[in-house]
């Protein structure tokens, strides 16, 4: 058997416990930077919290090729929206939008009423709904939307019940263009009267959108190729188009 002297024994121990003390010593230097990190990633990506917006004041709301004014409408506070200007045509930005959001996944909820205002042309159809991923920071305002056609949802004619829904995407994707190259494939049936509140529902994710209407648990509406990109991002806002007497209150945006 091998005996070690005292001196033998020291040296062992000072021996084994350097790398421990250094690993020690580089515990205690990374552990503040590991802190540091954390509170700038953190800092870089705020979290967003649901947005609750009741749209009594016009001034929660910005104009974008449209009026905006406060109203009552069938006995709730709320903004009237109508188009201003010219009209170059379907499915653009015309909307009211929430000024500084910067929303990319989530759920957007409003109440509407959309009917032809007495001026309308014969085309018009009460159009109003929602533009989403709105390009407010970039100055483009090109959008996403989906918005109903109220006086579609009972007519007489089929076709036209069929297309009481729409999805658009601007620039470049109007109703027209879509109808074309993918018909039925953006618009559906859904039961809406013009001038009466309804509640729709937009939930977004990636290049997916579905819209529910008033209390149905399944979509009446399933996009899933969102022209802008699944990484587009932006604000969100009350649409209408040409001849609509637009009302909108209880805006609810829930970004996650």
């Amino acid at each position: 058997m091998i005996h070690k002297t005292d001196a033998q024994l020291r040296r062992s121990s000072r021996t084994n416990t350097q790398p421990v003390a250094l690993l020690n010593r580089r515990l205690l230097l990374a552990g503040p930077a590991a802190v540091l990190c954390t509170k700038a990633l953190r800092a870089a990506a705020p979290e967003q919290r649901p947005l609750v917006l009741s749209l009594a004041d016009a001034a929660q709301v910005r104009p974008r090729n449209v009026s905006v004014a406060p109203a009552s409408f069938n006995g709730r506070s709320c903004v009237e929206v109508r188009l201003a200007g010219a009209y170059p045509g379907p499915d653009r930005d015309y909307f009211a939008y929430v000024p500084g959001l910067d929303m990319h996944d989530g759920t957007i909820e409003v109440e509407l009423a959309g009917a032809p205002l007495p001026s309308a042309p014969a085309g018009a159809r009460g159009f109003a709904g929602l533009a989403f991923r709105i390009d407010e920071a970039g100055g483009s305002f090109a959008c996403e939307g989906i918005y109903l056609r109220p006086t579609n949802g009972r007519a007489d004619d089929q076709v036209r019940r069929n297309h009481a829904t729409q999805y658009f995407s601007y620039p470049g994707y109007d109703f027209d263009r879509l109808r074309r190259e993918a018909p039925a494939r953006y618009e559906s049936y859904v039961d809406v009267v013009p001038a009466q509140w309804i509640r729709i529902r937009v939930e977004l994710s990636g290049s997916r959108a579905d819209l529910f209407v008033d209390d149905a648990t399944q979509p009446v509406l399933v996009v899933t190729d969102l022209k802008r990109g699944a990484e587009a991002r932006g604000t969100v806002g009350l649409y209408v188009d040409n001849g609509t007497d637009g009302h909108f209150c209880n805006l609810r945006i829930i970004p996650r």
